[in-house]
């Protein structure tokens, strides 16, 4: 057997095991560290008490894994290495290491929360963060605390950044070196584009043909997601077959893969033959292609996006991290030195690492998972990272609409039934539901298309998806496996003699009741979810025209997301199944500027029936002037000029006292409330509707005295202080009295003309002389002329530049040299 890198830091491993409980080991890519490390546990004394139990991101990964240590033992998987993954299992009575994925070791744990059969927790490849491996982790370190202070844990990761994993088990850590050989990485040149993503498998086809043509070895590509490897693979395979090149086979390699397929793609070329490995990031981690030395990396990857504020999934294509392209590049130096063609600058900043499943995923499966634990938060457990609280807020609303939990996040017998079935609470919901509808076959069905890609371009309808697996499944191996496991799991479904299409939108509802959509408009292809989003078809969709649909697959990006999934239900079907989520609302709304009263059948946001209701109270008609009135804004009322400056006086008041120190000793023992316009619209159901009684329209809303009402405030005393303080009028030395403009409360001003303030030397003030008026001195015909604030420096100053244009403009009025020594007057000469 080849000597690895980490058989270095083995005896390290053993003697830490021997004497803690916690290790973290960080040993990069082509250590050896999948398989060395738990082959060299199986002869621990302290294994005498159990298996090893080892968890994989991937079932690929963990059957290629198994297969490896039990070739390496000289034996068949299933003897002393075994795995169990979803629908496949290899163990027996001899296995004392047992590989595991996906949410096998949460079941294991749930099961028995002791883990009693288990001596050693590996966690491989702990970097890629799969929210299983995080949960997984989170319930053994509870589980290790409270039940099993004798179970060890071994976290492995591939990268540097494992101080806070270090912190989080209060282990000790174990390095070990890398790749067994040297890879070189060859970026794009400074000259060359990166390739645009619509432009993407014509690149990578192109790199990879030049591959073949001047480097041995078979290659490894990585490109983003299925659709990008099916382009790819038929140019490739329409090259080799033009120049006949019989010595290359191409093989993809993607989770929807069949396992046959799978094993095709990662064993060895046969003798004199070249292999092009065209892969997701599955191939990423814990799998050794033999032959391999050159890597092909797109520098993408799909990853599924889960938004908490739409409630729904979406497909993005992003670009790698620096960890995940050092993993890539890793797998060009397993066996021998390599080279890695990257497709980006040199000089592209790539993000550290990948952003954790836990903070980017739907958490409804997981939240499921704790409340079965015993587990109300996530707080109550310990993580590397914690949850976002909007997705784990979004998680628990939904598990309580599917009768998973109750209010205090408690396991209900329903959600028992659910986290058996081991499916998304949607998905196993919509199962159960379905058996008790007569329809458990065609869930089944639409559990295997929810879960797979989609068999059919064209229409969104889910009904034409159903017959065409019930008539030809043989062609959709993978939709058909799924659908068949999903029967098993309900305890063997079996095939109808007649399908039943017709339930199909209500089997979809009971996945996703928030995505019960109506129809804006008569042949409307846009419609509004029962959750409140809208969401559009394509306008040539056989389903445009449906009433009602149910949503089974769409995006959440813009206003309206794109339905890709969907079948059409009626009202009688959404009375008879979701009965249970109609609720009937009395709405008083506006209709014409007069308040009605309707009587509303409502699925969430979508109205199922509407009526008009003449048996509205007072109290209700009055709510429904004030919700109209504030949308049309205090303008909409009838204010007199008295109420106007009513309002702005107290304003101003409330405003001085706030702002400025003088007015507030002036003011301390003064309570006044806030009159802006945004806190009367706001307070319109305490200062306005005890005075709506009787009125149903804005017309009848004219009459109202509203200088009344807002004195209804104060006292009279306090009335009469306002007036004192900030008086609506001023008398100027004319003998008029004019009016003071408070509109803005920090300078009220006083707009008068120019001859009716002759022989005044101070500036006219208001609150005790604590704020100046701002002088906005006019013409006889009162257009302004000037503005201040310090009246005796006009006179002594500016008034003789302006006393010359009004004697120029104004000669019927008297302009008098003396201003001071003048008598005010608003007169002209001639009646003076």
């Amino acid at each position: 057997m080849k000597t690895l890198p980490i058989d270095q830091v083995i005896p390290d491993i053993q003697a830490a095991l021997s004497g803690s409980n916690r290790l973290v080991l960080q040993a990069p890519p082509g250590a050896g560290k999948t398989t060395a490390v738990p082959l060299a546990l199986l002869d621990a004394p302290w294994l005498e008490r159990g298996q090893i139990i080892m968890l994989e991101p991937r079932r690929l990964a963990a059957r290629s894994a198994a297969a490896r240590m039990a070739q390496l033992l000289g034996e068949k998987v299933g003897e002393t290495v075994g795995y169990h993954i979803r629908a496949d299992k290899k163990v027996s009575q001899k296995t004392k290491l047992l590989v595991v994925t996906e949410g096998i070791l949460t079941r294991y744990l749930q099961n028995d929360p002791a883990l009693e059969s288990a001596a050693l927790l590996i966690f491989d490849e702990f970097h890629e963060r799969n929210l299983h491996a995080d949960l997984g982790l989170a319930l053994a370190l509870q589980s290790q605390e409270m039940l099993r202070d004798d179970l060890k844990l071994l976290v492995m990761s591939a990268t540097l950044n494992t101080h806070a994993l270090c912190e989080l088990l209060d282990a000790p850590l174990i390095s070990s070196e890398g790749r067994c050989y040297p890879v070189e990485n060859v970026y794009l040149p400074h000259h060359t584009a990166r390739p645009e993503r619509k432009h993407l498998a014509f690149a990578v086809a192109r790199q990879v043909l030049e591959a073949l043509k001047h480097e041995s070895g078979s290659i490894l590509v990585f490109l983003p997601g299925a659709g990008e490897i099916r382009q790819v693979e038929e140019r490739l395979r329409a090259y080799l077959a033009e120049h006949r090149k019989e010595d290359v086979s191409v093989a993809p390699l993607y989770g929807d893969l069949g396992k046959e397929a799978q094993d095709a793609a990662i064993s060895p070329a046969p003798e004199g033959m070249r292999k092009v490995v065209l892969a997701t990031n599955i191939a990423e981690t814990s799998l050794t292609i033999e032959g391999v030395s050159i890597v092909i990396d797109s520098g993408l990857q799909r990853v599924s996006c889960f938004s908490p504020a739409t409630g729904m999934d979406r497909l993005e294509t992003l670009t790698i991290s620096q960890d995940a392209a050092d993993q890539r590049s890793g797998r060009a130096g397993r066996t021998g030195p390599g080279r890695c063609y990257r497709l980006w600058h040199e000089h592209m900043q790539l993000s550290r690492h990948q952003t954790p499943d836990i903070l980017s995923s739907d958490l409804a499966p997981m939240m499921l998972e704790l409340a079965q634990w015993g587990v109300a938060s996530p707080d109550e457990l310990r993580w590397l990272d914690l949850p976002v609280p909007a997705a784990v807020q979004h998680a628990k609303k939904l598990l309580l609409s599917l009768d998973a939990v109750d209010e205090k996040m408690r396991v209900t017998a329903h959600g028992r039934a659910l986290s058996r079935l081991g499916l998304h609470p949607r998905l196993a919901h919509m199962l159960l539901r379905a058996s008790e509808v007569g329809c458990a076959y065609e869930a089944c069905l639409i559990a295997a298309l929810l879960s797979e890609r989609d068999i059919l371009k064209g229409s969104a309808d889910v009904a034409q998806r159903l017959e065409l697996l019930y008539r030809r499944g043989a062609e959709y191996p993978q939709v058909s496996k799924s659908a068949k496991e999903f029967a098993q799991r309900l305890g063997g479904v079996k095939r109808p003699e007649v399908l039943n299409t017709q339930m199909a939108g209500v089997l979809l509802g009971f996945a996703y009741p928030e995505r019960i959509a109506k129809s804006r408009g008569v042949r409307d292809n846009r419609y509004l979810l029962s959750g409140g989003r809208g969401a559009i078809l394509k306008p040539d969709d056989e389903l445009v025209g449906e009433r009602y649909l149910a949503v089974g697959d769409l995006d959440g990006a813009g206003n309206e997301a794109r339905i890709y999934l969907a079948a059409a239900l009626n009202e009688m079907q959404i009375e008879e199944c979701f009965g249970e989520l109609i609720s009937e609302e009395r709405r008083v709304s506006w209709n014409n500027e007069r308040v009605e009263a309707r009587v509303q059948r409502l699925l969430g946001a979508i109205v199922l029936e509407e009526r008009y209701d003449a048996d509205v109270s007072e109290e209700q008609m009055a709510q429904g002037l004030c919700e109209g009135i504030r949308s049309k804004g205090l303008e909409a009322l009838n204010w007199s000029k008295e109420a106007v400056s009513f309002k702005e006086r107290v304003r101003f008041l409330e405003t001085q006292k706030s702002s400025n120190p003088a007015a507030a000793a002036l003011l301390e023992e003064t309570a006044l409330p806030d009159f802006s316009d945004k806190a009367l619209l706001e307070g319109l159901e305490h200062w306005l509707m005890p005075h709506l009684s009787g009125l149903k329209s804005l017309k009848a809303c004219q009459n109202i005295d509203l200088l009344n009402i807002l004195k209804m405030h104060f006292s009279w005393e306090l009335q009469q202080r306002i007036d004192v303080l900030a008086p609506a009028k001023i008398s100027v030395p004319s003998g008029s009295r004019i009016a003071i403009d408070y509109s803005d409360p920090q300078t009220p001003v006083l707009a008068v003309r120019l001859q009716e303030l002759f022989g005044l030397t101070q500036t006219p003030s208001v609150l005790g002389g604590v704020v100046p008026l701002t002088l906005h001195l006019l013409s006889p015909a009162y257009r302004p002329m000037q503005v201040t604030r310090d009246l005796k420096s006009f006179w002594d100053g500016a008034y003789h530049e302006v006393k010359k244009e009004l004697r120029g403009k104004y000669k019927k009025h008297y302009w008098p040299d003396d201003p001071l020594e003048a008598e005010a007057t608003s007169r002209t000469k001639k009646r003076m």
